[in-house]
């Protein structure tokens, strides 16, 4: 039986090791830090567009630059500390899904190519992918019969 000492003490070491969050600040943090992340975003659709590509390339050239920048600062263990700092507002964005896939491959490549990086490198984006595919075709058979039956 654990006595209310020992029931006080406890509580106390939890109330000490238990981190405080402030969410406001917190919110703030995200906001920022995934505007940030938008705003490199827009300016990289705008150069493209300045440099002379339609709206659709300039905006394949900002989905590419990000995904690569994210991979790169996973790698270099920076893109981490962004998350750390930015919460919700780092994974959000195109460049946190990125950065799912590649922390996956670097965590597990002393594994192998094959058994680490080849397995490992879908585990957190796997179901991400089916479930995107999953819904995008059961939508797509919704709309194909509402087209046939004329209701769209």
């Amino acid at each position: 039986m654990i006595s209310d000492k020992q029931q006080k003490q406890y509580e106390q070491y939890v109330k000490e090791m238990t981190p405080v969050h402030s969410l406001p600040a917190n919110m703030a943090k995200a906001f920022l830090t995934g505007g940030l992340i938008c705003l490199l975003g827009q300016w990289i659709q705008n150069t493209a567009a300045y440099l002379g590509a339609d709206l659709k390339d300039a905006g394949t050239w900002c989905s590419l630059i990000l995904i690569f920048l994210s991979v790169l600062l996973t790698g270099l263990n920076i893109y981490p500390r962004i998350g750390k700092f930015g919460g919700a507002g780092s994974l959000v964005p195109i460049t946190g899904f990125a950065n799912s896939v590649a922390s996956s491959a670097v965590e597990f490549r002393t594994e192998g190519q094959i058994f680490g990086i080849g397995c490992k490198i879908f585990t957190i984006a796997g179901p991400v992918i089916l479930y995107g595919i999953l819904s995008s075709w059961i939508l797509g058979v919704i709309y194909y019969f509402l087209k046939v039956a004329e209701v769209l």
